[in-house]
């Protein structure tokens, strides 16, 4: 009688590092938040409840996402991409959003405050992976490309624009696009971004900063100083869970784009060393994954899509913190709070759970 083959431990692998990465995140989310809590609602662990509760329904999002089949994510990829396009539209609708420090980011729907960058993200994995195995048409592409991205700039979110951008052309690099049309493309990024950041004080400002931190120390400069502060204070081995001073009131949005520091502030380099390689196996498990697939197919591509969105991502987080690039203000995957970012991430690797079950 023919043994029936083991099945393949990377899917067991893959949902045990998710796990461990995000109840890690929940725990220095409660951490990071105590005082932006108290100050904005009244209660200590208000944030933390919050992420617990998104962490629960994404929990079940990528349960779900694991057992749909590829076939019915292929048919959700143009309804995805459009309806992320509606919610990105409905910012600039009076009513539907409020400016929060000169950005309309966050789509007011009742009781519930959403993202739609982040569905958006997700909406470009899913929906680019579908159109490329059909065709590599250059200026098709660009146009389904910048009409997303253009509206995520006009918020304006520069960090997220990079984040869809990276997924956008990584994906049309692996589905056969020209290598020579991509470096074309890059050029006219790089000079579109080049100008979102001069014809934006803001974002000059920011620039400035990271090629002079003593520059404004009480202004545009405050925020990569109490991150390079809190970087500082946790030494080799930190200050100890819960002894973190930078998180009472004097490094701005502690539980989301600054939320690494406050970890090193507390674990020090030795733990801060092992989140990140908690975050190169996630990425080397995800590879792993999409190394089982048909080069060129769609389960190929929404597998790569989903490597590099949280690969881009996380690289763009941790490298403003270390101050190698300007602060961007996008989360780090899994551990910065946010239910719009945290929920789309899980569905996202709800769907290679299901390829890292191929055996």
């Amino acid at each position: 009688m023919k043994k029936k083959a083991p099945a393949p431990l990377l899917p067991w692998l893959l949902i045990g590092n998710i796990l461990l990465i995000a109840l890690i995140g929940l725990l220095f989310v409660s951490e990071a938040s105590v005082t932006e809590s108290l100050t904005t609602f009244g209660e200590p662990y208000f944030l933390v409840k919050r992420q617990a509760m998104w962490l629960c329904i994404g929990s079940i999002g990528c349960l779900a996402a694991s057992l749909f089949p590829l076939s019915w994510w292929q048919k959700m990829a143009a309804p995805s991409y459009l309806g992320a396009m509606v919610l990105l539209a409905l910012l600039f609708v009076p009513g539907f959003s409020e400016p929060f420090n000169g950005a309309r980011r966050w789509l007011l729907l009742g009781p519930i405050v959403v993202q739609p960058s982040e569905f958006m993200k997700l909406g470009i994995v899913l929906f680019f992976s579908s159109w490329l195995t059909k065709h590599q048409r250059l200026m098709p592409f660009l146009f389904l490309t910048a009409l997303p991205m253009s509206a995520v700039l006009l918020q304006p979110d520069l960090g997220s624009m990079m984040v869809m951008g990276g997924v956008a052309f990584g994906l049309y690099y692996l589905a056969g696009g020209h290598l020579k049309y991509l470096l074309t493309v890059a050029v006219l990024g790089l000079i579109l971004v080049s100008g979102a950041i001069l014809g934006s004080e803001y974002r000059q400002r920011r620039l400035m900063t990271f090629l002079n931190p003593e520059l404004d120390p009480l202004g545009a400069s405050f925020h990569v100083r109490q991150i390079t502060l809190a970087l500082g204070r946790g030494g080799l081995f930190g200050q100890g869970i819960g002894n973190s001073q930078q998180r009472n009131a004097f490094l701005p949005e502690p539980s989301t784009d600054s939320i690494f520091a406050i970890t090193a502030e507390e674990v020090g380099f030795v733990g801060a060393l092992v989140i990140i390689s908690l975050y190169l196996a996630l990425l080397l498990q995800l590879f792993r994954a999409v190394k089982k697939q048909e080069p060129g197919s769609y389960a190929y591509l929404v597998g790569a899509g989903v490597f590099i969105w949280i690969g881009v991502q996380t690289l763009l987080n941790l490298s403003a913190v270390v101050a190698l690039v300007p602060l961007t203000g996008v989360p780090l995957p899994l551990f910065s709070y946010g239910g719009s970012s945290l929920v789309t991430i899980l569905l996202g690797l709800g769907i290679v759970i299901q390829l890292a079950r191929k055996p």
